[in-house]
């Protein structure tokens, strides 16, 4: 018997990674350039404070930022139910919430990452309010996510989505897609400068693995912002 062609679903629908549960870890499979971006992600978390720190990743899907993560207790936030079931088995603590809600107290964690979900949520302002909102002063918050541009729209949907360590199919809705001018502004809001830079597959090894002669490729800086970019800020101290 032929496998069952996978489920059509309506760009960016929750139920996809349901769907997809069985690949979060498979790093040849459907998620495979989420591990590129996590090791990317992971090299930004500062040292963990004497006697170990908080750690929030929001949207954590399937704990890929685990091994990326030192001396921190980690939570990690997801709607998805069996996504968190996933990060559990990787040793996150996984909550069951609205990244646009979060149920933490004021001040809680010393660093906050919000990694490749920025693109995903419906509202905006009211996710990083949260985000920083949970975040102590003096506090470090990491994000990566994808401009609103015609070259992410191409590269990431268009492109991508048909060609091996592209995303899934219909993961992305572009509609949501983020400025980073206004994520900076939003940040601002909340207390944290965010420098921000782009980032993209080393060339040579991205070429390689799509020939299928190299198994990961490294996600190094680059000087355009046009498609995916990272985020690095410290939440300042309030004034009296």
């Amino acid at each position: 018997m032929s496998p069952a062609a996978p489920r059509r679903r309506a760009r960016n629908d929750l139920r996809q990674y349901d769907d997809l549960a069985d690949q979060w870890w498979d790093s040849q499979g459907a998620f495979c350039a989420l591990h590129w971006l996590a090791e990317a992600r992971g090299r930004l978390i500062p040292p963990a404070p004497d006697g170990g720190g908080q750690l929030l990743d929001v949207g954590c899907g399937g704990g890929l930022l685990a091994p990326h993560v030192h001396g921190y207790h980690h939570v990690g936030v997801d709607l998805s139910l069996t996504a968190l079931a996933v990060a559990a088995d990787h040793g996150v603590e996984g909550v069951q919430a609205d990244v646009a809600a979060l149920p933490f107290a004021d001040d809680s964690f010393d660093v906050v990452v919000a990694g490749e979900i920025l693109e995903h949520v419906p509202d905006l302002p009211r996710t990083i309010a949260e985000a920083l909102r949970v975040l102590k002063p003096g506090g470090t918050f990491l994000c990566d996510t994808i401009n609103r541009t015609w070259f992410a729209r191409l590269t990431l949907v268009t492109i991508g989505e048909h060609i091996r360590g592209g995303p899934p199919p219909a993961c992305h809705d572009p509609a949501l897609f983020v400025d980073p001018r206004e994520l900076q502004a939003l940040c601002a809001a909340g207390n944290v400068p965010l420098a921000v830079h782009g980032l993209g597959p080393a060339p040579l090894q991205f070429l390689a693995f799509l020939m299928r002669r190299r198994p990961s490729v490294e996600m190094v800086r680059t000087n355009s912002l046009a498609a995916v970019y990272q985020g690095c800020g410290v939440k300042a101290h309030a004034t009296p």
